[in-house]
């Protein structure tokens, strides 16, 4: 399911109108294509499989997962089915298997709502989502962002946005936190759009 459209027409024009580098990075990259992953508890456990391995091992993993769960689209009745050592029997680590079967159970129980979240705003949702084993405030911020369609998300943190960021801003080597509030600053309300656009521009030729 997309972004809304008017949303993002209404983001590029201010990005345009606010940030003479990022009107030039939207020119170069075209129009934004991101689509929100509507699964949320599926997006979680993908971004718990994903961690520390490469995109085949990741792609690997999850298939046989849904092999073994029969199905498509995970829910947290069926991961809890399983164990941690029927987990591990497919190459998911005893770590990861743990965080996939906290976050179930945190699901089940209704510890992590994500009917409720609709209703919250960002800070609270990142606060729930933390509370499971295995994620922290950048897996929570990439699940407002593309998840959620939260709209100025901007996760500093991530080591892509900031060499990206460096790279268009001409930042120094190791920008600090209010070398790049300075620049998310001119992006806002529509940092997460923004953000795309920098990542994107990571995969253009220079």
């Amino acid at each position: 399911m997309p972004f809304s459209a008017q949303h993002i027409k209404t983001a590029l024009t201010h990005l345009k109108k606010s940030d003479p580098v990022m009107r030039q990075v939207i020119r170069s990259i075209g129009p934004f294509t991101h689509k929100l992953s509507r699964h949320r508890f599926d997006m979680l456990v993908n971004s718990i499989l994903s961690q520390q391995i490469s995109v085949a091992a990741a792609s690997t993993i999850k298939q046989r997962l849904r092999e073994l769960a029969n199905q498509k689209v995970f829910t947290s009745e069926t991961i809890l089915e399983l164990d941690v050592e029927t987990l591990r029997s497919i190459g998911v680590s005893r770590q990861k298997a743990n965080y996939i079967l906290d976050l179930s159970e945190k699901t089940a129980n209704g510890s992590v709502n994500f009917r409720g979240f609709s209703k919250k705003n960002n800070e609270e949702i990142i606060q729930e989502l933390t509370s499971v084993r295995g994620i922290g405030r950048w897996t929570a911020q990439m699940f407002l962002m593309f998840s959620m369609g939260r709209l100025d998300i901007f996760p500093s943190d991530d080591l892509g946005l900031r060499n990206s960021m460096i790279q268009l801003y001409d930042l120094p080597e190791s920008p600090n936190k209010k070398d790049l509030a300075a620049v998310a600053e001119k992006w806002q309300p529509y940092a997460t759009v923004a953000c795309w656009y920098c990542w994107k521009s990571l995969d253009s030729p220079k």
